[in-house]
């Protein structure tokens, strides 16, 4: 190997742009990768710039006239035909309004991710971490949850083209990863676990435990819903049980993994009452899983995660330092209450709406415990019981 993990990013992915009022904001990619390279955790050589994917590449899951819709959508002024189209796919929505330029950004998107697989596929390094990804709500045929093109869907059909492996697709986000189980709803050689937010209350409303696959794929589509108001604890204690079972169980050859990091009780866009301390676990769990029977390959994507000042740079920064195998880690888990970089706190202070956090980790015995614990925590556990009753124990 000549190096242990790789970090793909590319400027260019800051467009993905839906408009100055949406929620999704890549500037969240420019504040982790500062926090990064402020705490000392990240340098250029371990930075990969990536292409952008060939349409070829997104016709692995997408349908060509999918993909014709969002070229037309693309332009600066697109037709008339191509906008009363829209609607039908998916594109004029207030969550996935189409923009000039998508195909373009999301296909370097895609790109990135291709780039994570292909560089651990490859045996260029153990680990891969692409931020700019995660899309992982635009189905085949349609966009969706603020996802035009699913990168992680392609990422995943191109490492079954190329390399004819089986892939355990693991998905962190408080939204259920519905594009990329509907995508391989029916394959036996990808398995998709989704840890979310029950979808009674939540976007996309899918993602309940019955959910099992199809045809020679049933069994390998595995989904584990929690309760709102579900904090780390309960969290942690399916995430741990549900993976452990589910990769000794499919024995798979590479592990990608989703990491929306918006099931944190400040995130705006979901009911789910966890603190970064779970950010910190559950990369940790999957980087230990993958050495174990993985031969250490594993992909992580990015996601959700719409508070961007105060969650996602230290959330998305556990991955990297989890993956790295960082000492900063370590030290964070010896001392809560460990500083963030003052020169980040400093460059980013005047730019942020809200107070942004002084430490790694929260506060939490500051926090007012959630009432129904004991009823959440419960109603969680039987749930997983469901979703677990297939996979041996």
């Amino acid at each position: 190997m000549s190096q242990h993990a790789v970090y793909v990013y590319h400027p260019d992915e800051t467009l993905y742009r839906f408009n100055d009022t949406h929620p999704f904001d890549q500037e969240r990619l420019l504040l982790t990768g500062d926090l990064l390279r402020k705490a000392g955790a990240l340098d250029d050589s371990q930075i990969v710039t990536p292409t952008k994917a060939g349409e070829r590449d997104l016709l692995l899951v997408h349908t060509p006239e999918y993909v014709e819709a969002v070229k037309r959508l693309s332009e600066p002024h697109p037709s008339e035909e191509a906008v009363r189209d829209a609607e039908r796919f998916g594109l004029n929505t207030d969550d996935t309004p189409y923009f000039a330029g998508m195909h373009d950004v999301t296909l370097q998107i895609v790109g990135g991710s291709i780039e994570a697989a292909e560089a651990v596929m490859s045996g260029m390094t153990d680990h891969a971490l692409h931020l700019g990804g995660g899309l992982h709500h635009a189905m085949p045929n349609k966009g969706a949850g603020f996802c035009v093109y699913n990168d992680a869907s392609v990422a995943i059909a191109y490492i079954r083209a190329r390399y004819g492996v089986k892939v355990l697709y693991v998905d962190t986000d408080v939204h259920h990863g519905d594009g990329v189980q509907w995508s391989f709803y029916h394959d036996p050689n990808v398995c998709t676990l989704s840890f979310h937010e029950t979808g009674k209350y939540l976007f996309p409303g899918t993602g309940a435990a019955n959910e099992r696959g199809e045809g020679e794929g049933y069994g390998m589509c595995v989904n584990v819903p929690v309760e709102p108001y579900t904090e780390d604890e309960s969290w942690m204690e399916g995430f741990d049980e549900a993976l452990d079972r589910v990769v000794r169980f499919f024995k798979p050859d590479v592990i990608v993994s989703q990491h929306g990091c918006d099931a944190h009780a400040l995130d705006p866009l979901a009911h789910v009452h966890c603190s970064t301390r779970i950010y910190v676990d559950m990369p940790r769990t999957i980087h230990r899983l993958a050495h174990r029977y993985c031969g250490g390959r594993w992909i992580a994507l990015g996601g959700g995660g719409y508070d961007i000042w105060r969650v996602v740079p230290r959330a998305w920064s556990f991955v990297w330092l989890a993956m790295t195998e960082h000492p900063l880690l370590d030290r964070i888990e010896r001392e809560p209450d460990l500083p963030l970089p003052a020169d980040w706190l400093a460059a980013w202070a005047d730019k942020s709406p809200v107070e942004l956090p002084t430490t790694w980790l929260d506060p939490t015995d500051l926090w007012t415990p959630m009432p129904r614990r004991r009823e959440i925590v419960e109603s969680n556990r039987r749930a997983r019981e469901i979703a677990l009753m297939y996979v041996p124990k």
